[in-house]
């Protein structure tokens, strides 16, 4: 009997605390190159790093990380699934991420939720796939820089896959 091999992969999402901001190119590839410098070191590596400007705002999810959010107003706790489920319902135009909430029937952005493991919403991310060195995550002085060499603050979602 044979098993499967199950591969999974882990990445670092860098997006902009603004959903719907995008950077001009040549800040995206100093951001880049300065990312690739973070997994350059020896016996440090990333399979790939990567910027993608989507069509739209989109879902930077975790993977398998977020199980919940906590209502930043009642602080009530909500099953990840129902934003999914949001998501889904507005299928691609997620332009306005402002819904009311199944908890306190208070209006609140999607991206301002405290979820158990962060995610977000964005146009622009720089992903780093499968990277590794000392410390995994990026630290608040490499956010900061990226995001002074893309224009705009970033924050860093974790994701597995």
């Amino acid at each position: 009997m044979r098993h499967a091999v199950v591969v999974s992969d882990n990445w670092i999402r860098l997006i902009p605390t603004d959903a719907s901001w995008e950077p001009a190119q040549s800040s995206v590839d100093l951001a880049v190159a300065y990312v690739v410098s973070l997994f350059s070191r020896p016996g440090d590596s990333a399979d790939e790093v990567s910027a993608v400007l989507h069509n739209d705002v989109a879902l930077i999810d975790s993977g398998v990380n977020t199980s919940s959010f906590k209502c930043t107003i009642c602080s009530s706790v909500t099953d990840v699934s129902w934003v999914f489920e949001v998501v889904g319902e507005r299928s691609s135009d997620l332009s306005d991420l402002d819904v009311v909430l199944p908890c306190c029937g208070v209006t609140s952005s999607l991206n301002e939720l405290a979820y158990d493991w962060a995610m977000g919403f964005a146009r622009f991310e720089i992903g780093v796939l499968n990277g590794t060195r000392a410390r995994y995550e990026l630290d608040e002085s490499e956010l900061r820089q990226v995001g002074e060499l893309l224009g705009h603050p970033v924050r860093q979602i974790l994701a597995h896959y």
